[in-house]
């Protein structure tokens, strides 16, 4: 099973590539320097709009809002071409503001008016495969991550209107909905009694208490959570293991926030 690494300088038209290609995707940063470069005027007008120098070297903060979900059924019904599986995934990123220091404040020189319109969505990985095959995803998102998580700690040097620039990207994993966000946060799939995704209730305590709610899972709680579940260093039995790490039973990769984004 392969997967397709998009600027990598193949230069081949769709119909070429392999059949066995389950994944097209493209470099996380050059998708982003070439989305920064589209939106190279809307940067510049920003700068004047907020009476700031044109020729601000930055460091400019991008935030990102990243998404991923599944396309549902898109198995072949006509044509003569190879059979496809019937799911497909899509993740996808938008610039939602970009803000650059100013006399000891940050100014905001550009912010998304539609973000979740199709037209700011960026698509940068498209998978054919079910959304709750987590070693298929994980196997196919998992170079992507690692990409992010570079760019995090760098700064990307870029012209923009003739001058080099510096930009920093801050990222937002909110655009997931509760499937994708047990999926990639290793928790049990929508029927576990652990029937929240932001906190430790099971299905009879949020049934008893419909009024004090708090966010208490993260990321790194869940990680610590998986390797307890998967080295059960106090010989638990299954049960008290499972009410231990509280229904994580899979390896999270992907940090996702709490968000009515993708509801």
């Amino acid at each position: 099973v392969g997967i397709m690494d998009g600027l990598s300088g193949l230069n081949r038209c769709v119909d070429e590539y392999p059949v066995e290609v389950i994944s097209k995707r493209f470099r996380y940063d050059a998708a982003l320097v070439s989305t920064l470069k589209d939106m190279e005027e809307d940067i510049l007008e920003g700068l004047k709009a907020q009476d700031l120098e044109e020729y601000l070297s930055g460091p400019f903060t991008v935030v990102i809002k990243e998404s991923c979900d599944g396309m549902g059924d898109v198995s072949e019904k006509h044509g003569s071409g190879p059979a496809v599986p019937e799911k497909a995934v899509r993740f996808s990123f938008t610039i939602m503001t970009i803000s650059v220091p100013s006399n000891n404040a940050s100014v905001r020189i550009f912010e998304e008016s539609k973000p979740n319109s199709e037209l700011c969505c960026k698509p940068l990985c498209l998978m054919l495969a079910d959304e709750s095959d987590h070693e298929t995803l994980t196997a196919i998102l998992n170079p992507l991550i690692t990409e992010r998580e570079s760019m995090k700690s760098s700064e990307l040097i870029l012209e923009i209107g003739g001058i080099l620039r510096s930009f920093k990207f801050s990222f937002r994993g909110t655009g997931y909905d509760e499937k994708l966000v047990r999926e990639v946060e290793g928790l049990e799939a929508s029927g576990s009694v652990y029937i929240c995704t932001l906190c430790d209730a099971t299905r009879l305590e949020a049934s008893q208490n419909l009024v004090f709610h708090s966010i208490t899972r993260s990321h790194s709680e869940n990680l610590q959570r998986y390797e307890t579940w998967r080295a059960n260093p106090y010989h638990e039995s299954v049960e008290e293991l499972r009410d231990r790490v509280k229904g994580v039973s899979a390896k999270p990769f992907i940090e996702t926030l709490p968000s009515i984004d993708a509801l």
